[in-house]
C-alpha cells in the first residue's frame, strides 16, 4: 500500500517479515535457509519497491560446522537484492545459558551465557550487515555501536 499510494514514505518504510508463521498464505511459510521457499524472493520484493526488511534474528544468522554464527540463506539472499535489514529483538530472552529461545532458535548450539548476547550482536552487525536492531535494553546496542566506531 505505502510503495503504491504513498511512495515517499514507502520508500522509507519497513517490512516486518512473519512469513515463517503464514500458515494462512496461499504461499505458505519460508524456511530461511531455503531459498526456493521464498515467496515472494528477496529480488522481487526489491523489485517491488522494498527498501528494508525486518526478520526475527533467528533468521538471519545460522552456525557453520566450527559451531560460529555465520549468516543464514535469507540474509545472503537479501544482502544479494540490495535490501536493508533491521531485526529484533535482541535480549528479548532472557539468560542465555540454556540457548537463548525462540530468538535464538537458529544458533542455540552457540549460545550457552550472556556474553553470547554480543556474539549474535557482532554477527548481526559484521557479516549479516544490519542496519538496526530492535532491542529490550538499548544500553547494549549502543555500547557495542560506540565501541566498534558503528
Amino acid at each position: 500500500y505505502w510503495i503504491e499510494n504513498e511512495p515517499e514514505f514507502g520508500a522509507q518504510a519497513v517490512y516486518l517479515d512473519d512469513r515463517y508463521e503464514a500458515e494462512d498464505d496461499d504461499e505458505g511459510l519460508i524456511d530461511p535457509m531455503d531459498p526456493a521457499t521464498f515467496k515472494p524472493s528477496m529480488q522481487e520484493l526489491a523489485d517491488m519497491g522494498v527498501n528494508y526488511i525486518a526478520p526475527p534474528m533467528w533468521m538471519l544468522v545460522t552456525t557453520n560446522e566450527a559451531g560460529e554464527i555465520v549468516p543464514s540463506a535469507y540474509a545472503e539472499e537479501a544482502e544479494a537484492a540490495g535490501l536493508d535489514i533491521i531485526t529484533w529483538t535482541l535480549e528479548r530472552s532472557g539468560p542465555l545459558a540454556s540457548g537463548g529461545g525462540w530468538y535464538f532458535q537458529s544458533v542455540e548450539q552457540a549460545i550457552d551465557d550472556d556474553g553470547d548476547t554480543y556474539a549474535m550482536l557482532d554477527a548481526l552487525a559484521q557479516d549479516v550487515g544490519v542496519v538496526g536492531v530492535f532491542s529490550d535494553w538499548p544500553a547494549t546496542v549502543t555500547y557495542y555501536a560506540n565501541c566498534m566506531g558503528l
